[in-house]
């Protein structure tokens, strides 16, 4: 088996790594090649962009190579040119929605020509029962995911991040578009939700940095916030007088699934606020051990995003403010 030697070098961005190769035989110093799953995804473009913003070389997989919009130099490759690409690729991003009916071959790949090592995301909440995990019925799989690239044979860490704060915009823009009232339950219910931007560079840290080898990181935002309060925090950002008005779980969960979300994922997002609105919020300090800096918080977030959040729609026959 070819053994490959690296030796890091720091490149600064954002007060993270990225690492350089230099090969043994000729003692020279090339860029390393990261190969990212789930590219045009969340978290997954965040990481390419952080990437690129310190000269790495990237190759992004995607199954939709057309309407990908990466920026210029990656190199973009469908699934089925895993095998071909490889021996050029120094890390691998495991993204687990992207890769999870696909993670064996991956991860075999990525064996067969010795990739230096293995970055997945997880979630937070991978340890707990299948039912606690309201994601997994929405298809994910970071359990498996995870358990499959920590026991793979090449070397890892494991990033597992709780909620996003994007997870906003989904759950109360049509409403902020409506009106000046949040309908909905469990408003006592607090997370420490994360910046997307935060997660992306702890993943790119995690790809070149060997101190986190072997490791499953929990990452969280920096203060756990009640979503009455988050609702407060957009209004008070955005200009608007946004308040919380408390409704029945299962009113919200009825609106939900009308709204076409799967009624399991909803009934085990319901109990899940139910089961932990009185329970201690977990907050990491991992982002800012990583990364030398605290982590972004929930209003940093949101006045990043204030043109994602929609003006008021002024109802037919009354007058726009």
């Amino acid at each position: 088996m070819n053994i490959k030697v690296f030796d890091m070098i720091s490149i600064s961005c954002n007060a993270w790594m990225v690492g350089r190769r230099r090969h043994a035989e000729h003692g020279e110093w090339s860029v390393l090649m990261y190969l990212i799953t789930g590219a045009t995804g969340l978290i997954g473009r965040a990481l390419v962009d952080t990437l690129v913003s310190a000269g790495a070389e990237i190759t992004a997989v995607t199954r939709h190579p057309d309407g990908a919009a990466l920026p210029p130099g990656v190199k973009v490759v469908m699934p089925e040119a895993l095998e071909s690409v490889m021996p050029e690729v120094t890390a691998v991003f495991v993204h687990p929605r992207a890769t999870k009916d696909g993670v064996d071959a991956l991860l075999a790949s990525a064996g067969r020509h010795d990739v230096a090592r293995v970055v997945v995301m997880s979630a937070i909440n991978a340890d707990d029962d299948p039912s606690w995990q309201p994601s997994r019925f929405n298809g994910d799989r970071n359990t498996e995911v995870e358990r499959a690239v920590a026991e793979c044979g090449l070397p890892w860490v494991s990033v597992r991040p709780c909620s996003f704060a994007m997870n906003t915009l989904t759950m109360w823009s049509g409403q902020v578009a409506r009106g000046d009232t949040i309908y909905a339950p469990f408003g006592a219910f607090a997370e420490a939700v994360l910046h997307e931007r935060d997660v992306a560079e702890v993943i790119a840290r995690a790809l070149a940095d060997d101190s986190l080898l072997g490791r499953r990181i929990p990452l969280t935002g920096p203060a756990a916030l009640r979503f009455d309060e988050m609702v407060q925090t957009i209004g008070d950002t955005i200009g608007r007088p946004l308040r919380w008005q408390e409704i029945p779980a299962e009113v919200a969960a009825k609106a939900m699934t009308q709204r076409g979300l799967g009624e399991q994922f909803v009934n085990a997002l319901m109990d899940r606020y139910a089961r932990e609105i009185d329970q201690p919020v977990f907050v990491s300090d991992e982002v800012a051990q990583i990364l030398g800096r605290p982590a972004r918080s929930f209003a940093d977030w949101v006045a990043e995003h204030v043109q994602a959040w929609p003006q008021r729609i002024a109802l037919a026959g009354t007058a726009s403010a």
